[in-house]
């Protein structure tokens, strides 16, 4: 399948601190490519480069063949990427279904939001919820609301920053079906995850950061085996 998402050789400075250090990474349609890596590795940054929210000093970000690198957010998502945040960002006031509804009508198919959401409603098993404000469902529905608002916009890659946080078990396992029935689709799906059962039963392949820089790149039982990974995300030696 093809990279709908290359980044090439990226840097990023905080005063005089390099958080990213020549990363390179491809996400591919049809795909779930997890990255992971211990707290202040770089992950999240990361996704703030690729999404256009922080631009690199040096390397650069192809998005369906398009050199994204200077482009600001709304142009990448013209381009079909779509991304969640770590920290829950609904519309509390409003219902389920408003909140996807306020993205649908942003997306290349606005003209028949309405159907938009009710489809993604339908296929998140969002049903009971829907007509209700999002500040009172759990934090694991949150988290699922926010990615049915990010399907909204009818996205080609998917930028997940550790969405099944606050999900239980039954949650959890019912989201890494959704992740391989979008990857079956043809979406190529971006994940951040500290859930390592859920990245390792779901991601085709696993990028490792630590410090900035990537330490592996494997699939899932490669790099569960690496030494390198051991030593710096599971304090192994």
């Amino acid at each position: 399948m093809p990279s709908l998402l290359e980044v090439d050789d990226i840097a990023v400075v905080f005063g005089g601190n390099r958080a990213l250090d020549g990363v390179t990474l491809t996400a591919e349609a049809g795909r779930v490519t997890g990255l992971i890596g211990p707290n202040g590795a770089g992950k999240s940054t990361l996704f703030d480069v690729v999404s256009g929210l922080r631009r690199p000093v040096t390397g650069k970000v192809v998005l369906g063949g398009r050199d994204v690198t200077r482009a600001g957010p709304a142009r990448r998502a013209r381009h079909g990427l779509a991304r969640t945040f770590q920290r829950l960002e609904l519309f509390g006031r409003l219902s389920v279904r408003d909140n996807l509804l306020v993205a649908a009508e942003l997306g290349p198919d606005r003209r028949h939001a309405h159907r938009v959401v009710a489809e993604i409603v339908e296929r998140l098993g969002l049903e009971a919820v829907a007509d209700v404000s999002a500040d009172s469902v759990s934090t694991g529905t949150a988290r699922l609301v926010e990615v049915a608002r990010a399907l909204a916009v009818r996205p080609t890659l998917l930028l997940l920053d550790e969405p099944a946080a606050g999900q239980d078990a039954a949650e959890t396992e019912r989201f890494a079906a959704l992740l391989r029935s979008l990857a079956d689709d043809g979406t190529a799906v971006l994940l951040v995850e500290h859930d390592m059962e859920l990245v390792m039963n779901v991601c085709d392949t696993v990028h490792v950061l630590d410090l900035g820089r990537v330490i592996s790149v494997g699939t899932p039982a490669e790099v569960r085996r690496d030494e390198a990974v051991l030593a710096a995300y599971l304090g192994q030696s």
